[in-house]
C-alpha cells in the first residue's frame, strides 16, 4: 500500500550511471536556488569530484529532513560506489550501485517521503553485463511497485506520445500487439492524462502498426483484427479515441491540434517525431505507478561526462514536470 505523496515533500533524484552525465546534470542544476527541495540518491564523493572537474562550487550536506534549496547547495543520501569512477569509463563493478539507487528512491516514493522521482540516465548494457536482466527504468519501477503494468509517455511541450510497446526488437513488436495489451495501456494513458495532467476528457490519436494503417488489409491485418476493435470498444465506452491512423500522417499539425496525446505502437514509430520536435527538452514519464516519475529523454552521453559541454534542458524539464504533475 502506497502512502499519498505530500506536495510539500522534496523531489528525489537518482544520479544514474556515475560515469555518465547524470552527476554533471545534478551539479549544474544545483547551481541555482529552487523552490522545492531535492534529495539526491548517489555517491556524494562522485558529485564533489564532478563539481571540481566542472569548476562549479558545491556544498553537500546530508540533512534529509530539511533538504537544501539554496544555490550551490545539495542534500545527498550517500550510497557509495563499489569502485572509483572515471568519467566516461563504464565499470561493471558499479552496476549494483546503480540499481540500489533506483530501489532506494522508488521505495521512498512508495512510502510517501518524496513528492516525485526524477531519474538520471542509466547504461542498460553495463547492468546486463553484470548478469542482471534489465530492459529499462520503466519495467524496473513497474516490478518494484508491484503494479500489473505501466506506460511510457514522452512529453515535449504540448506533444505527448505514449507507447504500446517499449524496448523490444522490431521483429517482436507485431506479436506483442494484442488486444489485452492495447486495452490495458490505452487505459493507462487515458487515466494518466486525467489524473496526472488534469485533462478531464482526453483526446487520443492511435497509430496503426503497418504502413498506411494496413491499407485495408493489403499491408497487414493487425489494424482490422486487433487495433480497430480495441479503439471501437473504448469509443463505445465514451472515450475520445481516433484510429488506427497511418503513422506517417498522424503527426500533422491539423491532427495534433485536436488531440491531447498520441498512442504509438512501438518505440521508433513515435519517439523520432517527438525528439525531433523537442530533443533536449523532452521528458520521459511513467504512467501507472503509484507516484510520479519523470526522466531525461537521453542516455548517459559518456563522451560528454566531465567535459562541461552538457546541456541540461531535458533534466530541467523533467524536474519542472515532476513538480507540476499531480
Amino acid at each position: 500500500m502506497s502512502a499519498e505523496p505530500n506536495p510539500a515533500h522534496p523531489l528525489v533524484i537518482t544520479v544514474g550511471e556515475p560515469a555518465g552525465i547524470g552527476p554533471d546534470l545534478i551539479v549544474l542544476g544545483a547551481q541555482s536556488a529552487r523552490r522545492t527541495g531535492w534529495v539526491v540518491v548517489g555517491d556524494a564523493d562522485v558529485l564533489r569530484q564532478r563539481a571540481v572537474l566542472l569548476g562549479r562550487p558545491l556544498v553537500i550536506d546530508d540533512a534529509l529532513d530539511t533538504p537544501a534549496t539554496g544555490a550551490r547547495q545539495l542534500t545527498v543520501l550517500h550510497v557509495p560506489v563499489a569502485r572509483k569512477v572515471v568519467p566516461g569509463v563504464l565499470d561493471v563493478a558499479n552496476a549494483s550501485h546503480v540499481l540500489r539507487l533506483l530501489e532506494i528512491a522508488a521505495d521512498g516514493c512508495q512510502q510517501g517521503r518524496y513528492r516525485a522521482l526524477v531519474t538520471g540516465p542509466v547504461q542498460k548494457s553495463i547492468i546486463n553485463d553484470a548478469g542482471v536482466p534489465f530492459s529499462g527504468h520503466t519495467e524496473f519501477f513497474c516490478e518494484r511497485a508491484g503494479v500489473p503494468d505501466v506506460l511510457m509517455l514522452l512529453v515535449a511541450g504540448t506533444l505527448r506520445v505514449g507507447l504500446a510497446t517499449t524496448h523490444l526488437p522490431l521483429r517482436q513488436v507485431a506479436d506483442a500487439i494484442t488486444a489485452p495489451v492495447l486495452t490495458r495501456r490505452l487505459g493507462l494513458l487515458l487515466d494518466g492524462l486525467r489524473q496526472r495532467f488534469g485533462i478531464a476528457a482526453p483526446r487520443v490519436l492511435v497509430a496503426g502498426l503497418n504502413p498506411h494503417a494496413g491499407e485495408g488489409g493489403h499491408l497487414g491485418h493487425e489494424e482490422i483484427e486487433i487495433i480497430e476493435p480495441v479503439c471501437a470498444a473504448l469509443r463505445a465506452g465514451g472515450e475520445q479515441i481516433r484510429g488506427p491512423l497511418p503513422a506517417d500522417t498522424l503527426f500533422t499539425r491539423e491532427h495534433l491540434a485536436v488531440a491531447d496525446a498520441v498512442f504509438a505502437m512501438y518505440h521508433d514509430q513515435g519517439l523520432p517525431v517527438l525528439k525531433h520536435a523537442g530533443f533536449g527538452g523532452a521528458v520521459n514519464v511513467t504512467l501507472g505507478l503509484p507516484y510520479v516519475r519523470t526522466s531525461v529523454d537521453h542516455g548517459t552521453a559518456l563522451d560528454l561526462a566531465g567535459t562541461g559541454r552538457v546541456h541540461a534542458g531535458s533534466f530541467e524539464a523533467a524536474l519542472a514536470l515532476a513538480a507540476e504533475l499531480r
